[in-house]
């Protein structure tokens, strides 16, 4: 059966101001959400290989949330470490808008970890949550370890954190590297500005990298994408290894769509171009649409 691999942070959240009647709720965030969605989406030929780092002092809980799964691979657990695992405060201050602070101490993967693991794989979905899931140099050895398509949420990858633990926006330094290591990529719109204070020149600079799909959340906007000339399938996708010096030419299951593209979907409906992007500007080598109303992404 093809499996898909999903690499993230599983995080206990304490939420605080979501509906403002009620009082403060704590459950599973972070990469669960990707979990809870692919469980319900991918087609019944598809397996779930978590690959996730938790704490000991919530493996146990951990374990019991990923039990609950109907597509989990035999086998299927996270791997326990000795640190205590990611919790996260959240204060919402609008229905799109939130502050957090983390604390928590789950490391990151090494190649040598994460390469033996991704053999049998077909197709990897990436959630940075913490931002410390791999360095850049891990992801490009995962890029040129592994043949299949990669999807990467960038997320916390563009979130520095203070010493108190609250998240901020911070640029992402070797933004093109990071880009060569990814097939599908996506982000939401104040990420993207941290990138890039020109869409076009953002959309530009990834599918040069070899990016195939760049997509950038808008809120209640919706969702523009960018995609590579020829592309609507990951049937589509060039997953040769990117050349070493860089040369090579709160979610919602809604979000994780773009994963069906592995197991044969098309992609979104052809639509308006997105209001991101100039209307004054009409690039010759890439197709900007705006998904409609039905098939909206988280910011």
């Amino acid at each position: 059966m093809p499996k898909v691999g999903i690499i993230g942070s599983l995080v206990w959240d304490l939420i605080y101001g979501r509906d403002p009647l009620a009082p403060p709720v704590e459950e599973w965030g972070g990469i669960a959400y990707a979990l809870a969605g692919l469980d319900a989406s991918l087609k019944q030929d598809w397996e779930i290989v978590p690959l996730i780092k938790v704490g000991r002092d919530l493996s146990r809980e951990a374990q019991q949330l990923l039990n609950g799964l109907s597509r989990l691979a035999p086998g299927g657990r996270c791997v326990e470490v000795t640190a205590p695992n990611n919790r996260v405060v959240l204060h919402y201050q609008s229905t799109e808008r939130r502050c957090e602070r983390m604390a928590g101490g789950v490391p990151g993967w090494t190649w040598a970890e994460l390469g033996p693991m991704v053999r049998d794989l077909d197709a990897i979905y990436l959630n940075f949550i913490s931002g410390f899931e791999l360095c850049l140099g891990t992801a490009q050895a995962l890029r040129q370890g592994f043949q299949g398509p990669i999807y990467a949420d960038l997320h916390s990858l563009l979130l520095g954190m203070q010493q108190d633990g609250m998240r901020v926006l911070q640029p992402l330094p070797d933004a093109v590297d990071w880009f060569g290591c990814f097939n599908l990529v996506q982000m939401n719109e104040d990420e993207m500005r941290q990138l890039s204070p020109d869409p076009l020149t953002l959309a530009a600079g990834a599918l040069g990298a070899g990016v195939s799909l760049l997509t950038v959340t808008l809120g209640p906007r919706g969702v523009a994408y960018v995609a590579a000339p020829g592309f609507d399938r990951l049937a589509n996708i060039d997953v040769t290894p990117s050349d070493p010096q860089g040369t090579r030419g709160d979610q919602s299951p809604t979000e994780l769509r773009p994963l069906r593209f592995a197991q044969g979907d098309t992609l979104l409906p052809r639509c308006p171009a997105a209001p991101l992007f100039p209307q004054r500007v009409k690039p010759r080598r890439r197709h900007v649409r705006h998904a409609p109303r039905s098939q909206r992404n988280r910011e």
